[in-house]
């Protein structure tokens, strides 16, 4: 399958995630972007060195520029489980604005065209490293990264789009 482009419209899916009562949710992308600017950005896995040293403070670092220009909701998918996902997001307490949405089974991130096979690492089928602007089901941006690289999918690329 293709990975998804500049262009395309974002597929439907839904993915977990615990709202501020700690109840577990499952969301619709659709309903999270429709009419809405968001940038929905993936990594292969939470906890790993690069998503949290790198990836995600970026994101949460600039979440007030990229919402100063217009972004609606700044969403994180990874594939985890909720659980996970949830213990994750409270390892980075100053987030007030990035959510972490777990695609447990994959099944988002295949549909998007994004898996990454990391079995010979020992973390079986994950997600590419990727960040997509999307305005209303329509992707405007699609960065997505090479093997383990990080150079394009970053919130400072995000925001030279903006």
């Amino acid at each position: 399958m293709a990975p998804i482009a500049t262009g395309d419209s974002i597929p439907e899916g839904t993915l977990g995630w615990f709202d501020g009562d700690d109840n577990l949710q499952q969301l619709s992308i659709e309903s999270l972007a429709a009419g809405k600017k968001i940038v929905l950005f993936g990594v292969p896995g939470a906890f790993t060195p690069t998503c949290s040293m790198k990836h995600v403070p970026g994101f949460i670092e600039s979440a007030e520029e990229l919402k100063s220009k217009g972004v609606d909701e700044i969403l994180c998918i990874s594939v985890n489980d909720p659980f996970v996902m949830k213990a994750w997001a409270k390892s980075f307490p100053e987030n007030k604005h990035v959510k972490f949405l777990a695609d447990g089974s994959g099944k988002y991130t295949h549909a998007l065209g994004l898996e990454l096979d990391l079995s010979d690492k020992g973390l079986g089928l994950r997600s590419r490293r990727f960040a997509l602007l999307i305005d209303n089901l329509k992707v405007k941006v699609a960065n997505v990264e090479e093997g383990g690289l990080f150079t394009i999918s970053g919130a400072e690329e995000i925001l030279k789009a903006l």
